[in-house]
């Protein structure tokens, strides 16, 4: 019998396992077709809300110096995350091809399969790929390359982390900015800045753009053996299929990117620096059911702060030094998704964390078109 002090953390880490829910949901949905295809939307999205609203906040922090050893039950389910979503992806393809389901139940089912690779795949692929042990960065580009967006690993590492809440960021998105433009911003600009990224890391070692240590070749033979292998179980339409599954999680990816930096900006200090990155640049929610789907991804303003600190050790900011959402990322995501409503909600929060943080900034309206504000006296 293992020791309590294993059982009570085992027992503490199981919130985080809800994903593993998805499967039999998923497989549900597969055998029984109808209204069993929606029941992936339903679990990631109307019940994590309703949850929310149940159970509150969890502002309570753990020991940031916890060592690995005692988080082995938070660190597996992202450890077997990529073979249950691989096996859940293409054994769906297999089956769905092959069965008696309508059009409109298959795109349905793999609608809810884009979602869980995107809200958990995705998420989980976000946690491996700041890790130091290489078997977990392999598994997060595994993940990726299930939902054809490995360059997401070298703009993320390479630009985001270093540019955000500047122009040079991408994903951070502009005061004013609906989400539909800013989703086809990202899909047109985030490639080409990974790409830039990786050639100029590359340069400074002494490589070429196109040596065998460009991470890009990696990404492209994964991302074939993807496309291949679902060629191969379903045909054109199992490639269709897939293809479908991976743009929803894309958009699952970008959804949640744009909530977290919506209009929150650091100060340009002249010659292309800016002030170090702090609390204050990242929309946080300590609502305790969409964190535990999330994986404490809501805890984002320690994220950046610590980028390799794992989830389960990420601490809540409060809001006097952390601006706060005022529901979780699933409900954050659908209020985004409706241009008109979003500004209503979010504008006057923008506003307001500006005239407390930089009053000094008069004309914000340049940042608005990617360049930098201008303070007062210019």
């Amino acid at each position: 019998m293992k020791p309590a002090s294993e059982v009570a953390r085992l027992r503490h880490a199981l919130p985080f396992w809800l994903s593993i829910l998805t499967v039999p949901l998923a497989i549900a949905g597969a055998a029984w077709g109808g209204l069993w295809t929606l029941a992936l939307p339903i679990f990631a999205w109307a019940l994590f809300d309703v949850l929310d609203l149940l159970l509150g906040l969890e502002t309570e922090n753990a020991d940031p110096e916890t060592s690995d050893e005692h988080l082995f039950w938070y660190r597996l389910v992202t450890l077997v995350w990529f073979p249950i979503q691989f096996a859940l992806t293409f054994g769906l393809i297999w089956f769905v091809t092959r069965s008696d389901l309508g059009t409109a139940e298959r795109l349905t089912l793999f609608f809810g399969m884009g979602i869980i690779s995107g809200a958990i795949g995705i998420v989980y692929a976000h946690e491996l790929l700041h890790q130091k042990n290489r078997a977990e960065r392999w598994l997060g580009d595994l993940l990726l390359a299930n939902v054809l967006y490995s360059h997401f690993r070298s703009e993320h590492l390479r630009v985001h982390h270093l540019w955000v809440g500047t122009p040079r960021d991408p994903v951070s998105a502009r005061y004013n900015e609906g989400f539909h433009r800013y989703f086809y911003r990202v899909l047109r600009d985030c490639p080409r800045s990974a790409w830039r990224a990786e050639v100029a890391f590359l340069a400074r070692g002494g490589h070429g753009a196109f040596s065998r240590r460009n991470p890009f070749w990696r990404y492209a033979a994964l991302q074939l053996a993807m496309l291949a292998l679902a060629l191969a179980l379903g045909g054109w339409q199992g490639l269709l299929l897939f293809l479908w599954q991976a743009f929803v999680a894309v958009w699952q990816l970008e959804l949640t990117n744009y909530i977290e930096h919506y209009g929150l900006t650091r100060r340009h200090l002249g010659d292309g620096r800016y002030e170090p990155v702090g609390p204050r640049h990242s929309w946080n929610a300590a609502h305790k059911a969409s964190n535990w789907l999330l994986i404490n991804l809501q805890r984002h303003s320690d994220h950046h702060y610590k980028p390799d600190r794992r989830f389960p050790l990420l601490q809540n900011h409060a809001g006097d030094a952390a601006p706060q959402l005022p529901f979780g990322y699933p409900l954050m995501a659908a209020v985004a998704m409706v241009p008109p409503v979003w500004r209503r909600v979010m504008n006057p929060k923008v506003r307001e964390w500006r005239r407390k943080h930089y009053p000094d900034i008069a004309d914000w309206k340049p940042y608005n078109r990617g360049q930098n504000p201008l303070p007062r006296g210019t």
